[in-house]
């Protein structure tokens, strides 16, 4: 068999970043490609609600892009697609009222030290014990497990300190910026470009299987016959691998996947006709996020766009106390937040509310969360999954052994190698 004619399966539920791009970059080589996908879309955890709903392409999924991002700013610059930055002001509510967000710390020099010279990793948790105990310390305890939780969809219990260390001290200043028309944009130009380039995309393929016989490999698909190929790329979300049968070999390799922590996001989106908390004072014009302690704690509006749209996030192993709610439910919590915040009766608010959605990513099918990140054991299982052995390889944002790990710009740069090792081979 000529390299030329070497058939690659993508298994990709949700034909999300990582898939794509491999396809593109092996197709561009002169491989046959096919990708399987469980959804009726692609996109995957990138997911653009309706422009007519929300006044714009909203991102009921990845939103931002994150730090210097070279992968992503490459791609939307070959595509034509322009980035604009994150300006404005943060707030937070104490429980009594609304202040700036303060950044400063004082013990920030205390944790920048102890962090410098930590050599052996442990969990967050374990690492503010050992060194940041007692009264004293408490709001520095509290900021850093928000911020792990919130942010990085994480459990301090588990996460890795080293990886965090890289995140808060060694990672770029480039600001976060939201791409113009959503990252659903660049979707559909990896995709469209994936058809031109003879890349066959079969939606609503859910893979049950995949099997090596004779020098190949057959992956079956639910209440479908599948397909054979020559190699398979797996790039489904980490839960996902748990479902589909898989030789041992391949098998072995999936099961380090359990030290590679992954995390949860509930997401709401809130239109309102008008920008009301803008009535609060002209302090807030500018205002760009919002945090608290209510049940969904952070918010964000559009701003320097003037869409009247604010956007709820709660982040963590925090969101199963909200397991039980449905979309209607997570609407209604994030309004009683609102009115909390804003000391507002929540009719009043929702007497302006002209479409709304709320997505809890745990509860869909083909994701079973949000995204991955790092425990101390987390490298070395990267090690493993990374691995070219066999006719299965795995790819996608876990996979990512660099700073930005669980964001789209990892999905990206991970589909981009898998596919330059396979072309390598």
């Amino acid at each position: 068999m000529s390299q030329q004619s070497e058939h690659i399966v993508i298994v990709g539920a949700g034909a999300g970043a990582a898939g794509l791009t491999a396809a593109r970059e092996l197709a561009r080589a002169g491989r046959r490609v096919t990708i399987l996908e469980a959804r009726e879309r692609c996109g995957g955890r990138i997911h653009p609600l309706s422009a007519s709903q929300f006044g714009y392409p909203a991102d009921g999924g990845a939103e931002f892009v994150h730090g210097e991002a070279p992968v992503t700013r490459a791609l939307l610059r070959e595509a034509g697609l322009s980035l604009r930055e994150i300006a404005g002001t943060q707030w937070s509510f104490d429980g009594m009222g609304l202040s700036r967000e303060d950044r400063h710390d004082l013990h920030g020099a205390e944790l920048q030290a102890m962090l410098r010279v930590l050599k052996d990793d442990l969990p967050v948790a374990d690492f503010l014990r050992r060194h940041f105990a007692g009264a004293d310390y408490a709001p520095l305890r509290q900021s850093i497990e928000r911020m792990v939780e919130g942010y990085d969809a994480a459990d301090p219990e588990r996460a890795s300190t080293l990886a965090l260390r890289e995140e808060w001290m060694d990672g770029g200043h480039a600001p976060q910026a939201r791409i113009e028309g959503g990252y659903g944009a660049l979707i559909d130009v990896l995709a469209a470009e994936c058809r031109c380039l003879g890349v066959a995309i079969r939606l609503g393929c859910t893979v049950s299987a995949i099997e090596e016989e004779g020098g190949a490999v057959a992956i079956r698909c639910a209440g479908d016959d599948g397909l054979a190929g020559d190699r398979a790329i797996l790039t489904v979300p980490l839960p996902l691998l748990r479902e589909i049968a898989l030789p041992p070999s391949a098998r072995a390799r999936a099961a380090a996947a359990d030290d590679i922590g992954f995390g949860n996001v509930i997401k709401i989106l809130l239109r309102f006709t008008r920008p009301w908390w803008r009535d609060q004072g002209e302090y807030l014009a500018d205002m760009t996020f919002l945090l608290s302690e209510e049940t969904i704690p952070v918010w964000w509006t559009r701003y320097p766009d003037q869409h009247p749209l604010l956007t709820g996030w709660f982040g963590g192993p925090r969101t199963a106390e909200l397991s039980r709610l449905d979309p209607q439910g997570l609407i209604a919590a994030g309004l009683d937040s609102l009115a909390a915040i804003f000391k507002l009766p929540r009719e009043v608010i929702a007497h302006d509310l002209m479409a709304s959605a709320a997505i809890n990513w745990t509860h869909d099918p083909f994701a079973r969360g949000a995204y991955s990140w790092a425990t101390p054991r987390t490298r070395q299982a990267q090690a493993v999954l990374a691995r070219a052995d066999g006719m299965i390889l795995f790819s996608g944002e876990a996979l990512y052994r660099g700073r930005d790990m669980g964001t789209v710009e990892a999905a990206l740069a991970s589909g981009l190698a898998t596919a330059e090792m396979m072309l390598r081979r």
